[in-house]
């Protein structure tokens, strides 16, 4: 058994798609019409054929209810693996993203904190 896909709630999917494939780097691999909302599915450029990520509207009550509970506590939504998380912080500072975790070592980890604007704080990892 492996993921195969895996979600994150958002508030806004254009924003959303645009935030994450302009400033993250991510690849659109899917972009299909499901009623009113679209299965939007990203993927790493160094790994297009691995894990996908699902950009999954918050319409649910219970779905905005839990982003902003847990956004207002500061709890990342979810990871990603960086080579080096100094230099990923300094490339997406340049692009305006405002962080909340500056660049932390935690043992054999250095990881950092950012909103994606999306309403969802993003915690990017080196180990």
């Amino acid at each position: 058994m492996k993921i195969i896909v895996t979600s994150i709630f958002v508030q806004d999917q254009d924003k959303t798609l645009k935030f994450y494939t302009e400033t993250l780097g991510f690849i659109k691999k899917h972009d299909v019409p499901v009623g009113e909302f679209r299965w939007i599915a990203l993927v790493s450029p160094d790994g297009q054929d691995g894990t996908e990520l699902l950009l999954e509207p918050n319409d649910n009550p219970a779905a905005k209810e839990y982003q902003e509970k847990i956004f207002s506590q500061g709890i990342p939504a979810t990871m990603f693996g960086v080579e080096d998380v100094r230099e990923e912080y300094n490339r997406l500072i340049k692009h305006g993203v405002k962080f909340t975790i500056e660049p932390t070592e935690m043992g054999d980890v250095t990881l950092a904190v950012f909103d994606d604007t999306c309403g969802n704080l993003i915690q990017i990892a080196q180990q």
